[in-house]
């Protein structure tokens, strides 16, 4: 089996960030424009108004980093796991898809940010961060600081751990859920996010366990 092109010899291309999941754009390929992406690791599309070929990123320098090239059922379709460097729509937001669809096919004039479900987690937690309206939990343990959060952490850690050790499932994945919570709580009060852990373990993927953490201990 071989990819389908179009009557005009191309293919369409939708980008995927490799961390967090996020859809950033969909453009087309040509045959040449996929070997380029290819050869060279950098997404290479086909401009349809213009007739030749693009690297996104090239006078902006927001390319995207290409990690795998997989195509759909049909063969038609192509999917770019992406590592961005920096936006990848031209209005400056990270993705071309922000414009809520209502009814009639009407669209919002609010940027609407999709992400997935972290991501919108995330999102709130920096909100309570930065709102001034009445305390909520979220934003008393930021203002309580590290200490407080740690404090959290240790407990629902510990709460964890007494479930996997024997409680039901349900017990298992609540604890989970709030250790997960309260770790994003963490990051957000250091100026981190989870996207930055997720690189950290994509960089030890071709490493063992056990090299990696000889290696820190050095």
């Amino acid at each position: 089996m071989t990819l389908t092109f179009n009557e005009q010899g191309l293919i369409p291309a939708v980008a995927q960030d490799r961390f967090d999941g996020q859809l950033r754009m969909l453009a087309w390929m040509n045959q040449e424009a996929l070997e380029q992406t290819l050869a060279t690791g950098r997404a290479t599309f086909f401009s349809r108004s213009r007739g030749k070929l693009w690297v996104k990123g090239e006078s902006s320098g927001n390319e995207l980093r290409v990690h795998s090239v997989t195509a759909d059922c049909d063969a038609d379709t192509l999917l770019l796991l992406v590592e961005p460097a920096g936006p990848s729509c031209h209005t400056g937001r990270p993705s071309c898809f922000f414009q809520r669809v209502g009814p009639g096919g009407t669209l919002t004039e609010e940027a609407f940010e999709v992400t997935p479900f972290l991501g919108e987690l995330e999102r709130t937690i920096r909100e309570r961060q930065a709102s001034t309206a009445e305390k909520s939990y979220t934003r008393s343990l930021l203002d309580g600081g590290v200490a407080k959060i740690n404090g959290k952490i240790t407990e629902e850690a510990g709460e964890l751990v007494q479930a996997l050790a024997g409680e039901s499932d349900q017990r298992v994945l609540s604890e989970a859920g709030d250790l997960l919570f309260h770790m994003l709580v963490g990051l957000r009060a250091r100026g981190l996010d989870l996207n930055r852990v997720v690189q950290v373990l994509a960089s030890r993927s071709h490493q063992s366990g056990l090299e990696e953490k000889a290696s820190r201990k050095a």
